[in-house]
């Protein structure tokens, strides 16, 4: 694919090198298994453009690569798949950035995100959205865009409140819990859903709540447009502002793994919209999705 062909998603944020051990035993602190090592492109804005992809759109990324042998790398790979890269910063000084986890049958065990050069590169990232090649202050990107979490405070105040971004259609997913309360800005912006877990919502929404329908109605009531809530394998909720709260549940699988499902429930949920399903059918497409890619039935 031509890396500057035009693309019709942008997705803005993490791409790096996934490098993922799988064990199908049961683990615990200190487990010293056999399992599985791959390393694959990954980071959120790459799973969700990945899926994209997959389904027919065509994304481009909007993120900091490395002129290292390993962004050389990765920038190949993503062009293989069939991404735009032509508007990704490329760093002379800067790393790939890589990501490293370890799961269990039981789940997550740990996992270290090493994604310092995303959040060095700062807005420079988001030149092609100001200086012509995708749009300008005056004449903004109107489309879809999938925004990472991974972007720095800062950074995603800035996006929340600036012209280039006043009329996309924002699509914003937490990198983990542990950076939810860096979209509060964004609960202003008038185009934006959130696709967040029932953690991630409670440190957002500032509450308790013990289920996804819950929460989604504590977001709508601190201002999101928007929110789609999950909840693992339990009733999932999306909410939107004037029209209340609907309700899925996903199928029950067996587990293989769970880095990157997320970001494949929301490029699932955004191919469904885009291909006109109702909330209902949107919200039912992704739980699918999101359930085969877990118990390990299509690649990543």
């Amino acid at each position: 694919m031509n890396p500057l062909m035009t693309p019709d998603i942008l997705c803005i944020g993490s791409v790096l090198w996934d490098i993922i051990g799988r064990s199908p035993a049961s683990m615990r602190l200190g487990a010293d298994v056999p399992g599985r090592i791959t390393r694959l492109p990954g980071g959120v804005a790459m799973n969700i453009a990945m899926t994209l992809r997959r389904f027919g759109m065509t994304p481009a990324i909007l993120t900091a690569v490395g002129r290292d042998a390993e962004g050389e790398e990765l920038i190949a790979a993503c062009e293989r798949l069939g991404l735009v890269t032509g508007f990704a910063y490329r760093s002379e000084d800067l790393p790939t950035d890589r990501y490293m986890a370890v799961e269990g049958a039981n789940g997550l065990i740990a996992a270290i995100a090493d994604a310092h050069s995303l959040e060095a590169a700062g807005d420079k990232i988001l030149r092609p959205l100001g200086d012509g090649r995708l749009g300008t202050e005056a004449a903004p990107w109107t489309g879809l865009i999938a925004l990472d979490g991974n972007l720095t405070s800062e950074l995603l105040s800035q996006i929340a409140a600036s012209p280039l971004f006043a009329r996309a259609d924002l699509r914003i997913a937490p990198a983990s819990p542990g950076k939810a309360e860096r979209l509060l800005p964004m609960l202003a912006h008038e185009g934006a859903t959130l696709y967040v877990n029932l953690e991630e919502a409670n440190l957002i929404a500032r509450t308790p709540c013990a289920s996804a329908p819950e929460a989604a109605e504590a977001l709508l009531a601190r201002g999101a447009g928007r929110v789609i809530v999950t909840h693992g394998g339990k009733t999932c909720a999306e909410g939107t502002r004037g029209k209340g709260v609907i309700t899925g549940t996903p199928p029950e699988v067996m587990v293989a793994r769970v880095t990157g499902a997320g970001d494949t429930f929301m490029a699932s949920h955004i191919v469904a919209e885009q291909r006109g399903a109702d909330r209902a059918a949107a919200l039912t497409a992704a739980l699918t999705a999101a359930a085969t890619y877990v118990s390990g039935e299509i690649g990543t």
